[in-house]
């Protein structure tokens, strides 16, 4: 199934005015899948329950929470890696910084090499 885009209109980032305007594609989501609907579909390539499966993504959510609140980078194999990262004010110097510089947290995600391949093969259909 192709990824559906649809086409939007942007501006010259940097040029007043806005300079010369181009089309650029955007990814337009198809739906999303829940706990509940990935337990499903894994249970068709497992020998577990939907029930167990659903336990199991739980707790791995619990512990990529946990782990990744410690500053841990969660290498999943084929399906990538996640890790913490920081945004912050700068300080004109080494000394006077400290965590009030500090905006916030976020995470990051780098896909594996198999979701790499993938994204490499996919088509593309314009949304309706």
């Amino acid at each position: 199934m192709p990824i559906k885009y649809n086409l939007i209109e942007r501006a010259e980032p940097g040029v007043s005015g806005g300079g010369t305007k181009k089309w650029y594609a955007v990814a337009v989501n198809d739906g999303e899948l829940s706990v509940d609907d990935l337990s499903k579909q894994i249970e068709k390539f497992s020998a577990l329950s939907e029930a167990d499966i659903r336990g199991v993504i739980i707790a791995l959510e619990n512990v990529i929470t946990d782990s990744i609140a410690n500053g841990k980078i969660i290498r999943m194999d084929k399906l990538g890696s996640f890790y913490p990262s920081l945004s912050s004010s700068g300080a004109a110097t080494k000394d006077e910084f400290n965590t009030s510089f500090i905006k916030g947290a976020h995470v990051n995600y780098r896909p594996g090499k198999r979701i790499d391949d993938t994204l490499k093969t996919v088509t593309f259909k314009k949304a309706d």
